[in-house]
């Protein structure tokens, strides 16, 4: 594992291009595009206002930054560097930014949700949809680009809206059978659309892409219903994570619950392998110590080491009681992802902060737990093959596959918190993100 130098950020805006081959970040007001390969700056762009949002066209050939507070979004292009376009949306204001599937049209939200502005760059042309739902995930596309379903409120009733992108005709409106719409999520086959309801009732209904009603699952009542949604990527499989920290796995020919995966805080069967971070202190050969000594070893000689060690079952997670008095409960399954192939879904339970669960799909089994020091921030799928990426805010980076699982001290100076991660497209590659800073890690393929 190689590791760049650290080089500034604000707002954890670092972003591969879906190519691969650049790297954007952001650092206040500045935009920086970089070679992914050589970090050598390709661009430098400069924009009125401190950058809130950035995001690369589906090309890799323009990149959107917003500025939520000035309401304006500029847009410049990578092969074009005198090029560029500046989107005001007066006192509409925004709230948010976003580009179409085709890369060439925009879409802005403004304050209050009073609409949507679709912009073309090609034709200079301006659409509205009006009425959208301000929630959770109210925009979504089909993963080939050619639909688009928004959540809107009217009345005090929902609908949705399914849009054609090429043209932003109208092609299906239907009300759900929501109190309060939460969320809407595309299976990646585009078949199906996902839309569930407000925390404070467990329901998801899905529809098909002419707006029939497919299915309604409902797994308890008069109790916090669902926190997270996650569809496999061969649209097989729905999981749905709840606040009564179970996920529950639908199958996509009846849409009936398959299982459900629990997590408690007692790890007791046998067959669960598990992780546990414990620290070591570095051994310093005495011979190599020279006064001072040198910064590179220095930053090593005081950072504490850390290895896995496989507990023996059963096994005490940590286990942290909600504060019931309080507004959103840090309680239940808050992310969910499943590996590219397939065959794992990672999970992880808000009670339950410093554990990361790994469930084997086709077994239908819990496989692997990883219990780390502190509480985890992210955790990522490698595109490419079963191996998962996480980060605890501290200055490692730590990685399972099914052969095994290490941890890496980033060899820099200074503090650097890594918050956040991203997978680069090829999987040789990462992103660490902390507040200030973020650096880039290579891997060699046959890694961990």
């Amino acid at each position: 594992m190689n590791f760049s130098e650290l080089f500034k950020l604000s707002g954890l805006l670092g972003r591969f291009s879906p190519d691969g081959k650049c790297l954007a970040s952001c650092v206040q007001f500045r935009l920086v595009v970089r070679d992914v390969s050589t970090l050598q700056i390709l661009q430098l762009y400069t924009c009125l206002d401190q950058i809130q949002h950035v995001e690369w066209s589906s090309d890799s050939l323009f990149i959107l930054c917003a500025m939520y507070k000035r309401g304006v979004v500029q847009v410049w292009s990578l092969e074009q560097p005198d090029w560029h376009c500046k989107i005001d949306e007066g006192s509409a204001g925004l709230v948010a930014s976003c580009w179409s599937p085709d890369g060439r049209h925009i879409l802005n939200t403004t304050e209050f949700h009073l609409r949507i502005t679709v912009w073309s760059l090609c034709t200079k042309s301006v659409s509205y949809i009006k009425y959208p739902k301000a929630c959770q995930q109210g925009v979504a596309f089909t993963k080939d680009g050619r639909y688009m379903a928004v959540a809107e409120r009217r009345d005090c009733k929902d609908f949705i809206s399914i849009f054609v992108c090429s043209d932003w005709q109208l092609l299906r409106h239907f009300d759900t059978e929501t109190q309060d719409l939460s969320g809407i999520e595309w299976a990646p086959n585009g078949c199906v659309l996902a839309a569930w309801d407000t925390c404070l009732e467990y329901k998801i209904l899905l529809y098909s892409l002419d707006g029939r009603l497919l299915s309604t699952y409902r797994a308890y009542e008069w109790s916090l219903g669902i926190k997270s949604v996650a569809w496999s990527p061969s649209s097989q499989f729905l999981a749905i994570g709840s606040y009564d920290e179970k996920v529950r796995i639908l199958n996509h020919v009846t849409w009936k619950k398959i299982t459900e995966f629990e997590h408690p805080a007692a790890i007791v069967n046998t067959k669960t392998i598990v992780y546990k971070e414990v620290e070591k202190s570095p051994s310093v050969e005495t011979e190599r110590l020279s006064f001072p000594p040198p910064r590179a070893l220095a930053s090593s000689l005081f950072s504490t080491q850390s290895k896995y060690d496989i507990s023996q079952v059963p096994v005490s997670l940590q286990y942290v009681k909600p504060v019931a008095d309080r507004a959103n409960p840090k309680m239940g399954i808050g992310q969910l992802a499943f590996s590219a192939d397939n065959c794992f879904l990672a999970t992880k339970n808000d009670n339950i902060p410093n554990a990361v669960w790994i469930w084997d799909i086709q077994k239908l089994k819990l496989v692997v737990v990883l219990e780390q020091l502190c509480a985890v921030q992210c955790f990522q799928w490698d595109p490419r093959q079963p191996r998962l990426a996480l980060c605890t805010g501290n200055s490692k980076v730590y990685l399972w596959s099914p052969v095994g699982c290490v941890s890496v001290q980033v060899p820099v100076e200074g503090d650097f918190q890594i918050v956040s991660l991203s997978w680069h497209s090829s999987g040789d590659s990462m992103v660490l993100l902390s507040k200030d800073n973020f650096c880039v890690c290579y891997l060699e393929r046959e890694e961990v």
